[in-house]
């Protein structure tokens, strides 16, 4: 019998993180970076910006937003509590401590008129466009 095709050796290297032993092989994870730094994401509409943070396993008293000189700062502290007596720790992943996250904004920005709200994890940041920057359509009269 022939045997199965196998798979190409970059392929196995790709793979392999993947299948490693849990406990005691690195994994991707152990890639990132040690110190907690929000994921964001940026949207803009005609209207206004939005910008959407991942900040799970936080409290919305433990996180700022603030502007100052058209600088959008977030800042906060995420602590996780580590209440496991008589448990050693074998692998630690979830990323603590504090960080500011700080944006330029375009001059439409209202920065008057900025709105926060948190849930589920996520803070949801949104900023109105000054009115003369949103766009504008303008009826033509035909003579």
């Amino acid at each position: 019998m022939k045997s199965l095709m196998k798979r190409p050796a970059e392929t196995n290297r790709w793979l392999d993180p993947f299948f490693e032993d849990f406990f005691s092989a690195p994994s991707l994870f152990n890639r990132m970076d040690s110190e907690f730094t929000p994921r964001v994401d940026i949207r803009e509409t005609e209207d206004h910006l939005a910008m959407s943070l991942e900040v799970p396993g936080m409290d919305k008293k433990d996180i700022k937003v603030q502007i100052k000189d058209n600088v959008l700062s977030i800042s906060g502290n995420r602590e996780i509590r580590n209440d496991h007596d008589g448990e050693n720790v074998i692998r630690r992943e979830i990323r603590t401590g504090s960080f500011c996250r700080q944006f330029t904004l375009p001059r439409t920005v209202d920065t008057n008129s900025i709105r926060a709200e948190y849930t589920n994890g996520i803070l949801e940041v949104r900023l109105d466009k000054l009115e003369e920057a949103k766009p504008k359509e303008i009826d033509i009269q035909v003579s």
